[in-house]
């Protein structure tokens, strides 16, 4: 193919009518050396085309970086994509939301309360510039008329939802062109009147996002789009879930039938998600109407395709549904033998605050500042802080108020633990026993608001912290590396993994680290059961597996089996509050209960 375009009513490929039958994978959710098997399990289901986001944050953790190995290589993960023979649709923002920290917005940009985001502000579009210039050096020679797999990107994302600046929209499609993107341009929006005029331009293409209705939403673009192909953008065929909710889950044969519509009617799809995979590390985002709801690790999604990349019984009948319309290969994914189960002793490894104290220093602020500084003017983006202040004695219990707290607080008061503030409770304030001492906080962020109003908002202890209606002054804050202390727990000597379950506690009392070590006879993904733990993260290999709370409904975690080897491997687990210290590997998924 030498030319793909916008026709009358059809895309046209060199000319000819065709149907981009697409489904979405984010690469940094999926292990690189598993990109291929989830792309040819698309294309064995009848896809033609494969689907990404560019995640902004991840690729630039810090100003002037942008990372592109491992995980990141995005332009290896299009290659695969061209190798098997599939087309390539790339989003690249630069807001993308998906349930993706910030909406894939990076935090050292969003804590410069002068940018304004999502709009023609000049700190914005300077770092937006920057960003896509990148991105598109990466992507322009991969487009179909240069002999590549790209043959579509989109312009923002859902921007009907947020703004209405068309100044804002015109500069990114001008930037666009002038980096030598040549494909066609699309939007993509809820099929509703004031999000499709808002969210578009007239020489962009228009998509619709939904789930359901699909014959009705079609018409709704159509009316909002006289010529042109129809196309899903996001076929919802499942949901992501909440920490301290249900797992979702879409009824099979209700999204068949709406697949089949779609279909039917002569429009392109791309199915949201083909394969959801793992938001690794501290990549998930949280919602925040009324409620803060943050999201849990896996992005599994009721997708045809599970987060261990196996398919479900919605895949076969996509699969069916996409064959009455297009051809369908012969060949399938072969099936899934269940993960190895085993259980390991989890061995304590050292105390988060020795760890942490171990490898950075305590960063003095300010006497007068009635707050410690939020984790936004640490420069630290993501995950935990420690920050201490000295309270003199008192003869009486006194009340310790918080003016925020985003998004959970751990207080010790004179060395014993006293309790935890969170964020999705609204809570504020607790009672500090009589005494004197250090008052210690174990911050953290659950991940950031990834759509809505409160994108970029600030992480930390938010207002003035009181004892008693009294500021609380001269406080100093430690940074925890948490990936760091996962390395060091790693070289330090592993002796004491052959400890007999004798010697081990009877719990691991947190906040701290802990190690196991287990054997395998291949690479094989695994099930980690956390039901027996508190809340954490953890890490097999060095790899970043994610968070995981008691609280579910997630109840395991899945480690990829590219990141396990033959023989011996490692697990590193960092418990903030308390867990058996076992580590407990099971045959099947347990992603929790259900609505039904």
């Amino acid at each position: 193919m030498s030319a793909f375009t916008v026709g009358e009513h059809d895309f046209l490929a060199d000319g000819q009518p065709v149907r981009l039958l697409s489904g979405a994978l984010h690469y940094p959710r999926i292990h690189p050396g598993a990109w291929r098997d989830r792309v040819v399990k698309a294309r064995q289901m009848g896809l033609n085309t494969i689907e990404t986001y560019v995640f902004w944050n991840e690729h630039a953790p810090q100003p002037g970086t942008f990372v592109t190995d491992g995980r990141l290589d995005l332009v290896r993960f299009l290659q695969i994509v061209g190798e098997e023979g599939m087309h390539a649709i790339v989003r690249p923002g630069p807001y993308v939301c998906a349930e993706w920290d910030n909406g894939g917005l990076p935090a050292w940009l969003t804590a410069d309360p002068a940018v304004g985001l999502r709009r023609a502000e000049p700190r914005y579009l300077a770092a937006v510039d920057a960003y896509l210039r990148t991105v598109y050096e990466l992507i322009a020679p991969l487009q179909v008329d240069r002999g590549g797999p790209v043959v579509l990107v989109q312009v923002e994302n859902e921007y009907g939802a947020y703004g209405a600046d068309q100044d804002y929209l015109h500069h990114l499609v001008d930037l666009t062109r002038e980096c030598g993107i040549t494909v066609p341009l699309t939007t993509v929006d809820q099929p509703d009147p004031v999000m499709l005029d808002r969210g578009s331009l007239p020489e962009l293409l228009r998509t619709a996002s939904f789930g359901t209705r699909a014959t009705e939403r079609l018409a709704t673009l159509r009316a909002h789009q006289s010529t042109g192909p129809l196309m899903c953008a996001e076929f919802w065929c499942g949901w992501f879930d909440h920490w301290g909710a249900e797992h979702h889950v879409t009824d099979v044969e209700a999204s068949a039938r709406e697949l089949d519509d779609l279909l039917t009617a002569g429009a392109s799809v791309n199915i949201y998600m083909l394969h959801g995979g793992t938001s690794f590390g501290l990549t998930s985002g949280a919602n925040d109407k009324g409620v803060y709801q943050p999201t849990v690790t896996s992005y599994d999604y009721d997708a045809p395709l599970d987060e261990a990349g196996r398919p479900t019984a919605k895949y076969w009948r996509f699969r069916e549904v996409i064959a009455r319309h297009a051809p369908v290969g012969d060949d399938v994914p072969a099936p899934a033998a269940p993960a190895p189960a085993f259980e390991v002793p989890l061995v304590p490894a050292a105390g988060l605050r020795d760890a942490a104290e171990a490898t950075a220093t305590w960063l003095t602020h300010d006497n007068d500042r009635p707050a410690p500084p939020t984790l936004d003017e640490l420069a630290h983006w993501r995950g935990l802080v420690l920050q201490r202040a000295q309270v003199a004695p008192a003869g009486h219990r006194r009340v310790l108020e918080l003016g925020e707290v985003r998004d959970r607080v751990a207080v010790w008061f004179a060395g014993a633990p006293v309790g935890v503030l969170a964020r999705d409770h609204h809570d504020r304030a607790l009672v500090l026993p009589a005494g004197g001492g250090e008052l210690l906080l174990l911050v953290e962020d659950q991940g950031r608001v990834n759509y809505g109003p409160r994108l970029g908002e600030p992480k930390g202890v938010l207002g003035p912290v009181r004892l008693d209606g009294v500021a609380v002054t001269g406080w100093s804050s430690l940074v925890v590396d948490h990936d760091l202390l996962a390395a060091r727990v790693l070289e330090a000597p592993a002796a004491a993994d052959d400890a007999p379950a004798a010697r081990l506690p009877a719990v691991l009392a947190g906040p701290t680290l802990a190690r196991a070590r287990f054997a395998l006879d291949g690479p094989s993904d695994l099930f980690l059961d956390t039901r027996d733990w508190g809340r954490g993260m953890a890490w097999v290999n060095g790899w970043p597996l994610g968070r995981y709370w008691s609280r579910g409904p997630q109840h395991t975690l899945y480690v990829p089996g590219p990141a396990t080897r033959t023989g011996s491997n490692d697990l590193v687990v960092l418990e903030t509050t308390g867990a058996r210290p076992v580590a407990r590997f099971v045959p099947h998924p347990d992603l929790g209960h259900t609505e039904a």
